[in-house]
């Protein structure tokens, strides 16, 4: 029996929603340290995306793509060499590579068009707002993580040992959802997706993760901004007599709100004990790259080289409790600090190869951007020219108004991956890699890949003008690491009648 014609469209990204399915399942009490079964089936997502690779037959990634994905490889095996033992090394490189090269990359083969895309969207609203109410459930009965002696932390599956677990996964869908809600002639998507970003501000609120909520605000206000001023003026208004009326109506909990809120703007004055052992730990990492400038201490090396570096207002470790979870003292092994973490782990080399591909993905989507925006006051250009320069001007003008329609139609594919890319450089200066959630980060490294490398290029499946196959997705091809024009692998015709 055939597949129905939606399924089998969306069959080559069917591996990555499933691995955000896995991320809604429970898991066992323990230190959070161990793997997943979210780990485990990346590498199968992985395997997918090479046997899609082998049946397609074709170059996947353009060069300069290859070096914006692989870049991260040449500061993690240098690292990895520079452990204190081949077994840390190993399974650190492995780690590292898993998160920021192999996943990445396999998400980025296998999303194929922007209908795809939009489904990978979906399902992380879908897996943020079934965390989201499960949050809000445990604040509501107090069988969250614990917070200032009560149990009211939302963590969702996640549990005590990876808190900032369910702020991520509302984070993105709260990002996605807002994002999704500029797709034009599509208002069913923009209401469904507005009702999904109002509903997801609850729990990032009861999350009392500082760093969510800034890296949310940064990366909402991108959106918002690159959507257009008046949106942006518009949301803030809306925003801010929505967050009046959330914490007005959250009776008890508004006072703890108040008090986190406030707690922010008190990290420099009166620091609380978590953003003292945080300074410590930062001040460690700077002197552990001090040290070992170039390579760092080895991947994995924090916990071994922070007595020796840290002062000692740093705490022995942080109480968790709550969420089903016995009492326990979580030892501080990292410095919740992505970049200061590679920075001593990895040195200055493993810094600029790692974020560097971050800033070109950021580049490379803002670029992207920059094509499928709204533009106006380019109607009736063609009309000025006589004889045949103006039939030449009207088709080309004509030619350009396809186009910007097809990219106006991916308007909310730039912003989404815009959006989660801010947020996650921004998230960076406050968290790292580690715990269940951090394949999440993967997958959504990958999506914005996609877009930076490959989606700004591919046309709205059956929006542009009949090609050869009549209506197929129209895809172009160059040299261009930044989209401006490769469909690499989608099975669609090479080329478009009439493109230029």
């Amino acid at each position: 029996m055939p597949l129905p014609p939606a399924l089998r469209h969306a069959a080559t990204v069917l591996p990555v929603v499933a691995l955000l399915a896995l991320l809604a399942l429970p898991l066992p009490a323990g230190d959070g340290s161990g793997g997943t079964p979210a780990d485990a089936f990346s590498a199968l997502v992985v395997g997918c995306a090479l046997v899609h690779v082998v049946r397609s037959a074709r170059r996947p990634l353009t060069r300069s793509a290859a070096v914006v994905v692989g870049l991260p490889v040449v500061g993690i095996a240098a690292a990895a060499c520079a452990s204190s033992s081949a077994a840390t090394g190993v399974t650190g490189a492995a780690r590292y590579l898993q998160v920021f090269v192999l996943v990445p990359a396999a998400v980025l083969v296998l999303i194929r068009d922007a209908r795809q895309f939009r489904l990978l969207a979906w399902a992380f609203v879908g897996l943020a707002l079934f965390q989201g109410a499960l949050g809000v459930h445990q604040n509501l009965t107090g069988t969250g993580a614990s917070y200032m002696g009560a149990d009211i932390r939302a963590v969702g599956t996640f549990g005590p040992t990876d808190v900032m677990g369910m702020a991520t996964v509302v984070s993105y869908g709260l990002i996605a959802a807002l994002a999704l809600a500029f797709r034009p002639d599509a208002p069913r998507q923009r209401a469904a997706a507005l009702t999904c970003a109002g509903l997801l501000t609850v729990p990032l609120a009861l999350s009392f993760s500082r760093g969510a909520w800034i890296a949310t605000v940064a990366a909402c206000g991108v959106v918002l901004l690159l959507a257009g001023p008046r949106h942006a003026l518009r949301a803030a208004l809306v925003g801010a007599a929505a967050g009046v009326v959330l914490v007005a109506g959250l009776g008890l909990g508004s006072q703890l709100l108040q008090d986190r809120l406030t707690s922010i703007t008190d990290v420099t004055d009166a620091p609380d004990q978590s953003v003292t052992d945080r300074y410590a730990m930062w001040a460690a990492s700077v002197d552990m790259w001090r040290d070992h400038p170039v390579t760092g201490v080895g991947l994995k090396g924090f916990p071994e080289h922070r007595d020796s570096h840290a002062s000692l207002a740093l705490s022995s470790g942080s109480d968790t409790a709550g969420a089903g979870a016995e009492f326990r003292r979580q030892p501080l092994l990292s410095p919740h600090n992505m970049y200061l973490l590679v920075l001593g782990e990895q040195g200055l080399l493993g810094l600029l190869t790692l974020a560097g591909s971050w800033l070109a993905l950021l580049v490379c989507a803002v670029r992207g951007w920059t094509r499928v925006r709204p533009r106006r006051g380019r109607a009736g250009a063609g009309g000025e020219r006589a004889g045949g320069e103006r039939g030449r001007g009207e088709r080309a003008e004509g030619e350009r108004a396809e186009g910007e329609r097809a990219g106006g139609e991916r308007l909310d594919c730039a912003l989404a991956a815009c959006g989660l890319l801010v947020w996650q450089l921004v998230d960076f200066m406050y968290a790292d890699i580690g715990g269940p959630s951090t394949v999440l980060t993967a997958v959504a490294l990958g999506g914005c890949a996609w877009w930076a490398l490959r989606g700004s290029s591919v046309r709205e499946a059956g929006s542009g003008p009949a090609g050869p196959a009549g209506g197929a997705d129209s895809a172009f091809e160059t040299d261009s690491a930044c989209g401006s024009g490769s469909s690499y692998g989608a099975d669609v015709p090479r080329a478009v009648a009439g493109a230029r």
